[in-house]
């Protein structure tokens, strides 16, 4: 007997509700899992391109471990400390520079800055306030990340898990598909199609575009001479996922650090200005649409709106795991959209009764007349709505 959709529904979701119960008790526990399976993920069309050049399975996810574990090693040893340093040099001289401000705003317009003025004094604490609450912040989210993602974590449990996981992902997707409901498999099969060319144009594709613009932003702000212009090219390109906030944020940032350290120098004022224009022009008019192009189905604002709930809701463990859930659930929402359009609650007419299949039974052997006679009186029957195949 078939059992009703709406009771599937209901069972399927019971298993979803039960999956973010578990997601929310265990939190840190499970991360290091989540992070090794997004690694395997990431890395998978890797390995099946070096196993159509040639080297087995195995060779090839030796391959790419060892080439993750250098980048890793690199990054912690390199990179990771002159991000830290310079994030801390500009929090500290924020104050410096928003007291530089207000004596320029003062000297410049008496009239609007009078000294003792309500204004100039919430210009003063606000820098002041800044400067302690940015310093507040840094060390929350170091001590924070430090708290969930242990060493441990970082250099042993992830790689593990990503490494048998990278190693047994075509047979573990396989395994996966023979467990689906059956009458459901095509359905969950699209949709799992979908949701993976949404999480790949986004990530990876999103992912190089950040990496093409850290290495350009950092490395022209270095060569121009501005302090702390490797902190602000990273953050620059790590905001970049949302259109415009990180030209923004990271654009008015070097160019507030730039109007403190080259004032009465407009050629380098212009030139750190000239680098960001020219960092958006090239990512909109061809990173953007030849790299992540216009189809992956993950709209900024549903992205963000993602980040908050799920952050508020499972902490580092919902951040990480926002892109993946936010992919899921808007090709799941358009699934559903189109079911609705498709069904008459949208379109007001009864849906089409499902045609009868007559049953035929063979009571004689097949290729005699007496069979003959009798399969053309089932299907005359049939055709008048009747049932004689008894």
């Amino acid at each position: 007997m078939r059992i009703p959709v709406q009771k599937q529904a209901k069972w399927w979701g019971v298993a979803a509700a039960i999956l973010l119960l578990v997601m929310w008790l265990l939190g840190s526990a499970v991360l290091p899992f989540i992070l090794g399976a997004g690694v395997a993920y990431l890395l998978d069309p890797v390995a099946d391109r070096l196993e159509r050049m040639g080297l087995s399975r195995t060779m090839s996810v030796v391959v790419i471990t060892g080439f993750a574990v250098l980048i890793f090693v690199i990054a912690i040893l390199l990179v990771v400390p002159v991000l830290v340093r310079q994030a801390t040099a500009l929090i500290e001289t924020w104050p410096q520079m928003v007291e530089g401000l207000q004596r320029f705003l003062t000297a410049q317009f008496p009239s609007l800055f009078p000294e003792g003025s309500t204004l100039s004094s919430t210009l003063s604490q606000m820098g002041s306030a800044i400067g302690e609450r940015a310093g507040e912040l840094l060390s929350t989210v170091m001590g924070s990340v430090a708290g969930v993602i242990s060493v441990i974590a970082l250099l042993v449990i992830v790689p593990v898990v990503a490494f048998y996981l990278l190693l047994d992902w075509d047979h573990m997707v396989a395994k996966i598909d023979t467990l689906l409901p059956r009458e459901h498999a095509p359905t969950i099969r699209q949709l799992a199609h979908e949701i993976d060319e949404a999480l790949s144009g986004f990530i990876r594709g999103q992912g190089l575009v950040m990496l093409i613009l850290g290495a350009w932003y950092s490395v022209m702000l270095a060569v121009v001479g501005l302090p702390f212009g490797f902190f602000i090219g990273i953050m620059a390109a790590a905001l970049s996922f949302i259109p415009y906030v990180g030209t923004v944020l990271g654009g008015g940032t070097a160019l507030g650090v730039a109007l403190f350290s080259f004032w009465g120098d407009p050629m380098w004022i212009g030139a750190v200005a000239a680098i960001f224009i020219i960092g958006q022009v090239v990512e909109g008019n061809y990173l953007q649409p030849k790299i992540v192009g216009g189809s992956i189905g993950l709209h900024p604002v549903w992205l963000l709106l993602a980040l908050s709930v799920f952050g508020a809701l499972f902490g580092f463990v919902g951040l990480v795991a926002a892109v993946p859930l936010a992919a899921a659930l808007g090709v799941i929402v358009r699934f559903m959209i189109q079911r609705y359009r498709e069904s008459s609650v949208y379109t007001g007419r009864a849906a089409p009764p499902e045609p009868a299949q007559p049953m035929l039974v063979e009571l004689v052997p097949r290729g005699t007349v007496e069979a003959e006679r009798h399969i053309a009186r089932v299907e005359n029957a049939a055709a008048a709505g009747r049932d004689e195949t008894a």
